[in-house]
């Protein structure tokens, strides 16, 4: 990527207010062009509407839950054209069946407990 290249666009999908904060300035510090929403629903929209480079989703959301957002961006029947690279951070510890399911879907995992916002940003950056 050069370096006039436009800022890389995350959509941000948390509810936990204090981590979508956290993230938000991390990630714009880092140069990132961030949005954030906390519905479900509302966040599936703007995933489909919307060319993000990379989605940050949470699992446990109102309304629609990360997993049925994962499933439907990444089904090409639902989102057809659909090329942002999704990472799913979450503090829950799923059963290593549901894990390996996720990660197949997704992108990237995070545990956001493991990890500081500036963690974040450099697992961000080995994103392509």
């Amino acid at each position: 990527m050069q370096n006039n290249s436009p800022a890389k666009k995350i959509l941000i999908i948390e509810d936990e207010v204090f981590i979508s904060e956290l993230y938000t300035r991390a990630l714009n510090r880092a140069g990132y062009q961030t949005d954030c929403i906390i519905d479900g629903v509302k966040a599936l929209k703007k995933a489909q509407e919307n060319n993000y480079d990379i989605i940050l989703l949470d699992l446990m959301i109102p309304n629609l839950t990360g997993i049925e957002i994962l499933r439907k961006l990444k089904d090409p029947n639902i989102t057809p054209n659909f090329t942002s690279k999704i990472i799913v951070a979450t503090n829950l510890e799923e059963r290593d069946k549901v894990r390996k399911d996720i990660e197949q879907q997704a992108d990237g995992y995070i545990v956001k407990a493991e990890l500081t916002p500036s963690q974040l940003v450099d697992f961000i950056r080995t994103i392509q």
